[in-house]
C-alpha cells in the first residue's frame, strides 16, 4: 500500500487512534502505546521462567482430567514489586498442559474471579459446546446479579454455568503448540491483559520419530507486552475497571500496546543454554503488538511448525514475524556461537525498550544428537476444487453503537447473526480484505494461505494456520477446512480491542 494512501486512511479513522507506521516491509502494529508510569526494569536481569506442567487430577480409560482455578493472585513480575493478576491457578502464564494426540482431555475450570469468564482452547479441534463461545459464560458462584448486567446475557442460545464448568477436548489432531485464554464477549482484551493465558502442547508418534530438540531444550516462550503503574500494578485503559461496561478510553480502541516486553511473565529475561540445538515455541500473546524477531549476533531461525502443527519441510529464516495469537516453532543452533556469547532476541518492529525481547547466554559445551531433517511429518496442504464455495469477509473500521468500532462486512458482531453456514468437513475459499492490521482467527477450522493481494503466500504463511496476519489494505485468499463437529463457532480479529469492539462473526457448521 502506498504511504500517502495509508496516511489518508488513518486520518479518516482518527477516532480509534493512529497506528504506528514504518512503511510496508517494516510495518508495525495497529494500536496506541500505553506508557508505564514507573521506571522500566533493567533488561536481561531476570532468569527466564518455564511454566510448570500441570498434573492431571486423575487418569482413567476416558483420558486425562485436569482442574484449574481462575483466581486473583499477587505475583512478582517487576523485580521487588507485587503485581495483582488474574491467573489460571494464580500464575502468569497459567500452567502448561501436555497432551497426547487422540487421547481425550477434560479441564474443569472453577471461576473465583470477580467477573464471568469463558475458556477457549486456541488451536484445538473442539466440539462447539467446549470451544468457548463468547457468551457461554462461567459465572463465579454468587455473582448472578453482577452477570445479569453483562451484554452477553442477551444471547438466548448462551449456555451459562455457575462456579465450575467442564470443557472436553478430543484432541483428534496432530502435534502442535496450542494455548488457552479467556474469551468473554466484549472483555477478552482486559482479561487476557490481566493474565488469563497458558500453553497447551499436543504430542504424537509422528513428532516423536523426528530427532527434534526435546526436554529442557524444548522451550515454550509466551511473548506479551504490558504496561505498569507507579506501584507495579498492571495498567489497562478500561472504561469500567470492574469490567461490567465494555470499552476502552480514548484512542485505545485501535489496540493497546505496552512498553514492557514479558516472556513467560518475566521482563526481558535471560536464559542460560547449551551449545546445542533448541526448539523455541514462539507464541505472540500480546493484545495488539506484532513482532519481527531476529537474533543478534545473526543466526538462523529454522521454522519447523506453525499454528496447526509441524510443517512438511523446514523453512530457514533470518527473521520471523508474529501477529497476535500466532505461533511459530523454530530451531536455533547455539553451537554456532562461542561459549560465553550473549545472543539477544530483537524485535525490529519495536522502538526503544520494545525493540528487545530476551537474551540467551551460551554457557555450556554439550553433546547433541538432534537434527532438523529435510522432511517433516506435517499434514499436506489442500487444493480446493473449482466448485468450492467462495466467500468474502471484509474487516474494517465502522461506527458501532454511535462510537468508533470495528466490523465484519459492515456489521458489528451480534450472537444471532450468521455470516456463513457450512457443511461438516467442507473446504471453502475465503477472501479476506482489510483496512488496518487485523490478525484473523477462525474457530472450528484450519486453513492454508493461497495468496496475498496479487502474489502467492508470504514467507511466514507455510503450514496449517488458524490465525492470519492480514496487513493494511491487503486481500488474502485462504483455503479453509472446517471441522467435523456441528454447532456455532466464531471468527474474529485477534487484536483483542478490535474483537471486543465487535470485529467478530458467526459460522454455523451443519
Amino acid at each position: 500500500m502506498r504511504r500517502r494512501a495509508l496516511l489518508g486512511l488513518l486520518a479518516a479513522v482518527g477516532g480509534v487512534g493512529v497506528p504506528l507506521l514504518r512503511g510496508w516491509e517494516g510495518s508495525t502494529s495497529t494500536g496506541l502505546l500505553l506508557p508505564s508510569r514507573r521506571p522500566r526494569p533493567e533488561p536481561f536481569a531476570v532468569a527466564l521462567p518455564i511454566p510448570p506442567v500441570l498434573r492431571p487430577a486423575r487418569v482413567d480409560a476416558e483420558g486425562e482430567h485436569y482442574e484449574i482455578v481462575q483466581r486473583v493472585a499477587a505475583v512478582e513480575i517487576l523485580p521487588g514489586l507485587s503485581t495483582q493478576i488474574w491467573g489460571y491457578n494464580g500464575s502468569l502464564p497459567g500452567p502448561t498442559i501436555v497432551s497426547r494426540s487422540g487421547r481425550p482431555v477434560t479441564v474443569l475450570h472453577r471461576n473465583e474471579l470477580p467477573v464471568p469468564t469463558v475458556a477457549h482452547l486456541h488451536g484445538g479441534r473442539t466440539p462447539a459446546a467446549s470451544d468457548g463461545y463468547p457468551t457461554d459464560l462461567l459465572l463465579a458462584a454468587g455473582s448472578t446479579g453482577h452477570a445479569a448486567r453483562m451484554p452477553a446475557m442477551s444471547d438466548p442460545q448462551a449456555v451459562i454455568t455457575s462456579g465450575s464448568r467442564l470443557y472436553s477436548y478430543p484432541l483428534d489432531q496432530p502435534a502442535g503448540t496450542l494455548w488457552y485464554h479467556d474469551h468473554r464477549m466484549d472483555f477478552t482484551g482486559p482479561s487476557v491483559w490481566r493474565g488469563l493465558a497458558g500453553f497447551h502442547l499436543v504430542t504424537d508418534a509422528a513428532e516423536d520419530a523426528v530427532p527434534l530438540p526435546r526436554g529442557a531444550r524444548d522451550l515454550p516462550l509466551m511473548v506479551m507486552d504490558r504496561s505498569f503503574g507507579p506501584d507495579g500494578e498492571l495498567l489497562y485503559p478500561s472504561v469500567d475497571p470492574g469490567l461490567v461496561t465494555p470499552g476502552v478510553t480514548g484512542g485505545f480502541g485501535a489496540g493497546v500496546l505496552g512498553d514492557v516486553i514479558l516472556v513467560n511473565g518475566a521482563p526481558w529475561p535471560v536464559a542460560d543454554v547449551d551449545a546445542a540445538r533448541y526448539r523455541l515455541r514462539l507464541l505472540n500473546a500480546s493484545n495488539a503488538r506484532r513482532y519481527r524477531l531476529v537474533l543478534d549476533p545473526p543466526g538462523a531461525l529454522v521454522q519447523i511448525g506453525a499454528d496447526g502443527g509441524l510443517l512438511e519441510r523446514p523453512v530457514r529464516h533470518d527473521a520471523v514475524e508474529l501477529a497476535p495469537a500466532q505461533r511459530l516453532d523454530v530451531v536455533v543452533d547455539f553451537s554456532g556461537y562461542p561459549l560465553g556469547q550473549d545472543v539477544t532476541v530483537l524485535n525490529t518492529f519495536g522502538e526503544g525498550p520494545t525493540g528487545r525481547v530476551m537474551r540467551f547466554r551460551v554457557v555450556r559445551a554439550a553433546t547433541d544428537d538432534t537434527a532438523v531433517p529435510a522432511a517433516l511429518p506435517g499434514e499436506p496442504g489442500l487444493s480446493p476444487g473449482p466448485d468450492a464455495p467462495a466467500r468474502t469477509m471484509q474487516f474494517r473500521h465502522a461506527t458501532v453503537g454511535g462510537m468508533a468500532g470495528w466490523a465484519v462486512n459492515g456489521a458489528p458482531f451480534t450472537p444471532g447473526a450468521v455470516h456463513a453456514r457450512v457443511r461438516r468437513g467442507a473446504v471453502e475459499v475465503w477472501r479476506l480484505a482489510s483496512d488496518f492490521h487485523h490478525p484473523i482467527h477462525l474457530h472450528g477450522a484450519t486453513f492454508r494461505v493461497l495468496a496475498r493481494s496479487n502474489g502467492g503466500p508470504g514467507p511466514y504463511d507455510a503450514g496449517w494456520r488458524d490465525t492470519l496476519d492480514l496487513r493494511p489494505a491487503e486481500q488474502a485468499t485462504i483455503a479453509v477446512r472446517f471441522g467435523p463437529d456441528p454447532g456455532r463457532y466464531v471468527f474474529h480479529c485477534h487484536n483483542l480491542e478490535h474483537e471486543d469492539m465487535a470485529m467478530m462473526g458467526n459460522v454455523v457448521i451443519e
